[in-house]
């Protein structure tokens, strides 16, 4: 049987009971360590879970995948993922290949930062699409993530944005040479994706084109959520460029029409109060 095991949020203790049962009976336990991190080490979590643990990288599951299925095969395997199982696409894949193979399959649920968002006081059901905001490089500046969210403030919706994490990545350089030399870990920080949302704002403007978000607009920072140290912050996107909020993991909201009680919950988080005057029922 292969479980796939959703850990949660923070630390090592938000595992279900139902999860860490399948843990303790797995044969052989992976944690996947690329889509996102828990703000514990992977001792931590051996000490709490009482079992080994074997890192699981975007190549183990890419490319490795079957080995860890035919295990699954013979034994009871476990598949660890922070947040929920299904917080990424890979981990359908995963599930798809199994049934494939004819190898049975349980997924054991958890908290995601695609339900946990609630804790600022944003309403789950006015949220749009999610989107992802890539770091940028000299070469290359996709803007798809900044249509998306225009979109939903369109319709009124709020955007979840998820922030990029680089994990083992490599040098272009070393990547054409082939040697398996990696970048330092990387994870996009709260400013710098509003940075990257003022820079098209900028450069649309110059073209002479409008925009559903302004520099002004209400947006909503997020840092560890689920952690002891979960840190909130709201105002204008401007403001989220200039803030600082800590280790990792970041998450950024831009907000559509808000309601009354999502404004007052807002407020509990500001960084300046008078963002909020003139923007209670307004897209700004």
């Amino acid at each position: 049987m292969l479980y796939i095991v959703g850990l949660g949020l923070g630390d090592a203790k938000d595992i279900t009971v139902k999860g860490l049962e399948t843990v303790k009976r797995c044969h052989k336990v992976y944690l996947e360590a690329y889509t996102s991190i828990l703000t514990v080490g992977k001792e931590a979590l051996e000490e709490f879970y009482g079992k080994e643990l074997i890192l699981a990288d975007r190549e183990t599951v890419e490319q490795e995948a079957d080995s860890i299925l035919k295990e699954a095969d013979v034994c009871d395997v476990a598949f660890l993922v922070v947040g929920d199982p299904f917080g990424a696409t890979t981990h359908s894949d995963l599930v798809l290949r199994a049934v494939k193979l004819g190898i049975p399959y349980e997924v054991v649920h958890n908290a995601s930062i695609l339900n946990a968002v609630g804790c600022c006081g944003l309403q789950l059901y006015n949220f749009g699409e999610t989107v992802s905001i890539v770091f940028w490089t000299d070469t290359w500046k996709p803007e798809s993530f900044f249509d998306k969210i225009e979109r939903n403030r369109q319709n009124g919706m709020h955007t979840l944005c998820l922030l990029d994490i680089k994990v083992k990545e490599q040098s272009l350089e070393n990547l054409m040479k082939g040697r398996k030399i990696y970048e330092p870990p990387r994870y996009m920080s709260v400013n710098q994706a509003a940075e990257q949302l003022l820079a098209v704002i900028q450069k649309r403007r110059l073209q002479g084109e409008g925009a559903e978000m302004t520099e002004s607009t209400i947006c909503v920072g997020l840092a560890r959520v689920g952690a002891a140290d979960q840190k909130i912050v709201s105002g204008t996107l401007y403001q989220m460029s200039t803030v600082e909020l800590g280790g990792p993991l970041h998450s950024l909201i831009v907000t559509g029409t808000m309601h009354p009680l999502e404004l007052e919950m807002l407020k509990l988080f500001s960084v300046d109060s008078s963002s909020f005057e003139n923007n209670a029922f307004q897209q700004t």
